[in-house]
């Protein structure tokens, strides 16, 4: 039972990082979903606005991405810790 004690924690290790790597990418995916939506309720009710709305929705998904991005790396370093 001893000897195969590194091949379970290696084994957790890519499990845990799957599990985290899914997470972030749900959690981003829902964020830009939920940003979409907002974005396009309000160039609806303001269409005169649209131009903004579009910039700021972009750079808002793309510091959404950024932080999924950051969490894949955080996960796939901890992977290969073990």
């Amino acid at each position: 039972m001893h000897e195969s004690q590194p091949l379970w924690n290696l084994a957790m290790a890519y499990f845990g990082a799957g599990v985290g790597a899914g997470l972030a990418i749900i959690g981003a995916g829902i964020g830009i979903g939920l940003l979409a939506n907002g974005a396009m309720q309000g160039i609806g009710r303001q269409p005169a606005a649209a131009g903004n709305i579009q910039t700021l929705t972009l750079i808002t998904a793309a510091l959404v991405e950024g932080v999924c991005f950051f969490a894949l790396i955080v996960c796939i370093i901890l992977a290969t810790k073990t």
